[in-house]
């Protein structure tokens, strides 16, 4: 059987508008009933990379929150939603995204995203070890809601990415440790993701981020939402979405590998809108593979030559120090010079493991990656 994509149109977050596109997706991959039974614990997995207004299209819009949990609420599943940010509190991240305001006035609870316990996943190719939310442990199920957006390490966050948020707080950025290199990263969601195994992935890709992602990008509108059981296969389908070939996404080539979906066009059946109807040409996201990373002193010398590199801008940084408090790596690539708060971090970039955790949190935008002199020299030629 080929998997199933469905492509349903939104243009706006108006709530109406929300409810029926929802509606539609659900009812053209078998409707709520078919993911829930009567009385079962689930949680909606909110992407909330950290606390940001729904304009700035960094996390799940509180619309398609509450359209997909009004839809299951009524499919009589028991709601909980959550998700374990990147920087600050899972309270204060949906609280400024508006998340909490929906979950409160539909009386759905915060599940535990603070705590958690270490699981054995002995089917795991690279990774048998997690440390996983007890929001998610407890539950009976989960129902992923990730955004569409752009992913300096990754090429692009959807689906599977969307479950590194159930690994709980500080320990996301022992990963980036001990997996600098994007694809060994990928294999290890691919891995979490198939612990986990939601049942069903919901799309936010009404307006999408592009650019700077998956924080300091800019939002773009596509107008449309996604509805799969298959990751792989929803997240090739948004990656065509934006004119970028699935392949050059790690996540989505190493699932489909690994036997978690298809990324293959002839093995997946697209319902609701035609694919080359919504597709974006010209949207901003690099189009080249990942490049390998390798740990020592010698391919150090050789990576921060031939890997795009984090690169603050002055212009727009305002010495918050999100940056220090985000670089995982034991005393820092990224800090401030001699202590002085008053002037904007410096790197030490024999240190950088090249995660890019720093450009992912900057809440000004302020970190863009920057190619080496080598790598500009051969785009011109």
């Amino acid at each position: 059987m080929k998997s199933k994509v469905a492509l349903v149109c939104c243009s706006s977050y108006e709530i109406d508008e929300v409810r029926q596109a929802v509606s539609k997706g659900l009812d053209l991959i078998g409707g709520a009933r078919s993911f829930v039974k009567q009385g079962e614990n689930m949680v909606l997995k909110v992407n909330l990379l950290v606390g940001e207004v729904p304009e700035k299209c960094v996390t799940t819009h509180p619309a398609v929150f509450r359209a997909v949990a009004e839809q299951f609420a009524r499919a009589d599943a028991i709601l909980s939603y959550g998700d374990s940010p990147g920087f600050g509190s899972t309270h204060s991240a949906a609280k400024k995204s508006g998340i909490s305001d929906v979950a409160e006035e539909m009386s759905i609870e915060l599940a535990d995203f603070k705590e958690g316990r270490e699981v054995f996943y002995e089917q795991g190719l690279q990774n048998k070890k997690f440390f996983i939310a007890n929001g998610i442990l407890d539950a009976d199920g989960v129902i992923s809601l990730p955004k569409l957006k752009t992913h300096a390490l990754e090429r692009y966050t959807g689906g599977i990415k969307n479950q590194f948020g159930c690994v709980v707080g500080m320990r996301k950025g022992e990963f980036h440790v001990k997996l600098p290199d994007a694809t060994d990263f990928a294999r290890m969601l691919v891995d979490l993701n198939s612990f986990i195994k939601p049942r069903l992935y919901i799309l936010d890709g009404i307006v999408a981020m592009e650019g700077n992602g998956p924080r300091g990008g800019t939002p773009r509108s596509m107008n449309v939402l996604l509805f799969s059981t298959d990751p792989v296969a929803l997240d090739a389908t948004a990656s065509r979405l934006i004119n970028l070939n699935p392949l050059f996404v790690p996540t989505t080539l190493i699932g489909s590998e690994n036997g978690v979906g298809t990324y293959l066009e002839e093995e997946i059946e697209i319902v609701g809108e035609e694919l080359k109807s919504l597709i974006c040409m010209d949207f901003n996201v690099v189009r080249t593979p990942v490049k390998k990373i390798r740990k020592n002193k010698i391919n150090s010398f050789l990576n921060n030559r031939l890997i795009s590199k984090p690169v603050i801008l002055a212009e727009k940084c305002t010495q918050c120090g999100t940056c220090v408090h985000s670089c995982p790596v034991e005393g820092k690539a990224v800090n401030w010079f001699e202590g002085d708060r008053t002037k904007f971090p410096v790197y030490n970039y024999s240190k950088c493991i090249h995660c890019y955790c720093c450009q992912e949190m900057c809440p000004e935008g302020a970190i863009v990656l920057k190619d080496p002199i080598i790598i500009k020299v051969g785009k011109i030629f």
